[in-house]
């Protein structure tokens, strides 16, 4: 009777409620809830009336249902079970209600449901279950306990095995992989690269609009970890995607059209570099194609800004500048490469034109605008340009340095220590809270222009010298609360590195500058601190070298500064300098002969090709700090260096010292037998006169010889 009444509206629910409360037996209580979760289902029950029905039930009632094995009489098999989901998805329209931990850990009962097959009668019990899994995933644990609790795999399923609700299954992924990727693809990557399979697979047979609203979808499918270039089956993906935009963007399109079909790609360039486009001649004019378009579609944004057009353009061209970053890398690769020289060459001029355009846009740009991560993006494209393209649009770049480093400065000042240097590698266009480290992309190009006089004068003029050295404060601070691991170059010690190139071009170029600015003092003490801490990290060897030769030649300069006065720091770095110096080669058998050659120690093998230069600069700049420093010659003492030097120019063949080795030597020697009576003594002791005669040190033999 009570469940033939439900035209009676809220007074029959209350009624019902009332019953649901005081009921006697199972049967007054079956009744009660059927007319509940008839109106439920009917939708026309607002916020406060789900609330009461909770209030008045609990979750005790949906518990009961969902592990009640008996239905009633006559009634399908899942009965109780449907009307518990039911009630719990009314719950779960409270976003209070839908991260309680009762509705979280029924995640394995929704995961049951939609692996389970389906029959006609449970299409409803399938949508209350989505409509549970999409509250969830709103609230701010569910996106978590999804993942951990199977709710992946479980949808990866239920798409693919197309049942009732699989376009659901695919939105409700597509929502976990948007924010918790990493952690997806952990946990469930054979179920998501059977989706993706499947996705790769219709985007290559389908010839209509699905294909383009494909490219939307599968760019959540492409992890960048674990890559998909490790496996069969990623492969086979991509090379169906690799076929799939090349006949998209092989055809005459809408800019609706081609938009997802860029963003897409660029997506698998973040992911897989080039690896996805094949070798050979398809490859390559598909590659030079992708670039080209995307150079193009730059142009067309960016030369004629309409504020309003280049606002709804900014995701694409932000995917443009990753597809061309990739055009550069390409460009200059010399192994295996997948472009021909003329492709090359013609591209580059293409991407020059490209980067005309960055330039023209970001000299538009307004102080107002500079959080904006577009521009961000355009200058992060524009310092790749320029760390390898030195001599085009140098003009313009001139005449854009003092926005750039304004712009660095900003991002720099206004940046947290950790936040702004520990980023994501990855360009994005979502503002991501966190003000990125703008400097880091710009170091390389600027360590060209500080080598020529007209952008180098821009920038110490703009005060980029100071800003530099902060700089190299900060990564320094970052790098040394990394833990330590003999893990590949990272971004900061690499900064690091080419911030040290910087420097030393402005030792050079400018010397006055270095006594003048107070950073460079600041700069001077902490790589007194940092060279014996880092050198006998042996990981660390290249930004070892850096250090030690620019703290040589800065202290040439600063020699009769504060800094620098002869305290425990300032011997220590002498003593560490001298180590990286001296331990760089070593008397080893000669395949040729049996007796010894000279050659770069073990230790210094794998990574001579970088210390190589910065080695000999050091030995110069040791040089001239001898006479400087009277702590110096005793350290040498101290190091044994002159008597294990003697040791290897006694030791080895003449004939595998070759000629620069042997100037750098004599320069060190000759300035310490001068500077000091006990290093000529020990020379001299170490039959130096000999061996400066074989060597044909001449300027050495004089010395010696002198009374």
């Amino acid at each position: 009777a009570m469940a033939s009444d439900a035209g009676d509206g809220h007074s029959t629910l209350k009624r019902c409620l009332g019953v649901l409360r005081d009921a006697r037996n199972d049967s007054e209580q079956f009744a009660a809830l059927l007319l509940v979760t008839k109106a439920v289902k009917a939708g026309e029950l607002d916020a406060k009336t789900r609330r009461q029905i909770f209030d008045a039930i609990g979750f005790t009632f949906p518990n009961r249902l969902l592990t009640s094995r008996q239905p009633p009489a006559g009634c399908p098999e899942h009965t109780f079970r449907a009307l518990g989901l039911t009630l719990l998805a009314c719950f779960c329209t409270d976003p209070e209600l839908a991260g309680h931990s009762q509705i979280l850990n029924k995640i394995p009962t929704f995961n049951d449901v939609l692996v389970s097959p389906c029959n006609p009668d449970s299409t409803s019990m399938v949508d209350d279950v989505y409509q549970c899994l999409s509250a969830v995933m709103a609230t701010a644990r569910g996106p978590r306990e999804l993942v951990t609790k199977g709710t992946v795999s479980a949808l990866c399923q239920a798409y693919l095995n197309g049942a009732y609700g699989s376009d659901r299954a695919l939105t409700l992924l597509l929502g976990l992989l948007a924010v918790a990727e990493a952690r997806c693809w952990q946990r469930d990557a054979p179920h998501l690269l059977a989706v993706l399979s499947k996705l790769s697979k219709d985007f290559l047979k389908t010839e209509d609009m699905t294909k383009f609203e494909l490219c939307e979808v599968l760019p959540r499918f492409i992890p960048l970890s674990p890559p998909l270039t490790q496996d069969s089956q990623g492969c086979e993906c991509l090379h169906r995607l690799y076929k799939g935009l090349a006949d998209i963007l092989g055809s005459k399109l809408s800019q609706s059209q081609r938009d997802p079909a860029l963003k897409l790609a660029a997506c698998l360039v973040q992911a897989c570099g080039s690896e996805w486009i094949p070798a050979g001649s398809a490859g390559s004019k598909f590659l030079a194609l992708l670039v080209n378009l995307a150079c193009v579609e730059v142009r067309l944004t960016l030369e004629e800004p309409d504020p309003l057009e280049v606002e709804g353009k900014k995701e694409v061209v932000t995917a443009c500048y990753v597809l061309i970053e990739m055009g550069i890398q390409e460009c200059l690769r010399e192994e295996k490469p997948l472009l021909e020289e003329v492709q090359k060459v013609q591209l580059m001029r293409i991407m020059e034109e490209a980067f005309g355009a960055v330039i023209f846009y970001l000299r538009q740009v307004k102080q107002e605008e500079l959080q904006d991560p577009f521009i961000f993006a355009s200058v992060r494209i524009l310092g790749a340009w320029m760390a390898e393209e030195t001599s085009s649009l140098k003009q313009e770049i001139c005449e854009l340095l003092p926005f750039l480093v304004h712009y660095a400065k900003k991002l720099f000042k206004e940046g947290s220590p950790a936040a702004s240097l520990l980023q994501p590698e990855l360009v994005s266009t979502e503002g991501s809270g966190l003000l990125q480290d703008a400097l880091r992309f710009l170091l390389p190009g600027f360590c060209h222009l500080t080598a020529e006089d007209r952008p180098r004068d821009i920038l110490i003029s703009e005060g980029a010298p100071a800003l530099l050295c902060e700089y190299f404060l900060r990564l320094w601070e970052v790098l040394t609360s990394q833990p330590r691991s003999p893990t590949p170059l990272t971004s900061t010690e690499m900064s690091l590195q080419t911030a040290c190139g910087i420097f030393l071009n402005l030792v050079v170029t400018a010397p006055d500058l270095i006594r003048r600015e107070k950073t460079f003092s600041s700069l001077m003490e902490l790589l007194l601190k940092s060279l014996p801490l880092l050198l006998p990290q042996k990981d660390h060897l290249v930004l070892a070298a850096n250090i030690a030769t620019l703290g040589l030649m800065m202290a040439r300069i600063l020699a009769s500064s504060a800094v620098l006065r002869e305290t425990q720091p300032v011997k220590d770095f002498f003593g560490a300098a001298i180590c990286f110096l001296s331990q760089a080669h070593a008397a080893q058998a000669d395949p040729g002969s049996e007796g010894l050659a000279a050659a770069v120690s073990p230790a210094y093998a794998s990574a001579w090709a970088d210390v190589r230069e910065l080695w000999f600069l050091g030995m110069q700049a040791l040089e001239g700090c001898v006479p400087l420093f009277p702590c110096l010659p005793q350290a040498v003492l101290q190091a044994r260096w002159l008597e294990s030097l003697s040791e290897f120019l006694t030791r080895v063949a003449p004939a595998s010292v070759d000629f620069e080795l042997v100037a750098a030597f004599q320069g060190v020697l000759v300035e310490l037998a001068r500077a000091s009576q006990p290093c000529r003594d020990v020379i001299l002791s170490h039959h130096g006169g000999e061996w400066a005669n074989l060597y044909g040190m001449a300027a050495l033999e004089q010395c010696l010889s002198e009374q």
